[in-house]
């Protein structure tokens, strides 16, 4: 395939498909968490309890509570992207390389996000956290949450039919 003209061959970094969170997803996500913050720093400050301790307890988990809507809506605005090569953040942090997926469990009983799929990779990564769009900790990657149904099915049938191009 070396001989072949620079214009047929595929371009590995030409996008093959994207994964978006839905916004009504997203937006219901956060909102519910902030929600949950309002109401417990509401207690810990209109209704505190007689110990010190809960109530420092209360505003500890309202904050906490908070920065996770945050960090939920932040982590929800870029796109995954599939190209040949990797799956990536639009941003470009890459997710896993394709030649290093071995495969792809999108089972009713996968320890899986919801409305997603798994990628089991041959080397592990560092642990990685984007509430709501996806996970990787070990060898797993988790995709999913906030995504639809439909185009989360798409990404890993995709996903899987790259690994088999690539495993041969």
């Amino acid at each position: 395939m070396d001989d072949a003209d620079p214009d047929l061959r595929p371009d590995p970094d030409r996008v093959i498909l994207r994964l978006a969170a839905q916004p009504a997803r997203r937006l219901a996500g956060s909102a519910m968490i902030a929600a949950l913050a309002a109401i417990l720093l509401w207690i810990a400050a209109a209704h505190p309890p007689a110990s010190f301790g809960w109530r420092l307890f209360l505003a500890a988990a309202g904050a906490g509570a908070l920065w996770l809507a945050l960090r939920l809506w932040q982590a929800t605005a870029p796109a995954l992207e599939l190209t040949g090569r990797e799956l990536r953040e639009a941003g470009g942090r890459r997710l896993a390389l394709v030649a290093d997926i071995r495969g792809v469990s999108r089972g009713a009983f996968a320890l899986k996000p919801s409305n997603g799929f798994t990628l089991l990779l041959a080397e592990p990564g560092p642990a990685v956290w984007a509430p709501g769009l996806w996970w990787r900790i070990g060898r797993r990657v988790g995709v999913g949450g906030v995504t639809g149904r439909h185009d989360t099915r798409m990404m890993a049938e995709a996903i899987s039919l790259a690994v088999a191009r690539a495993g041969g």
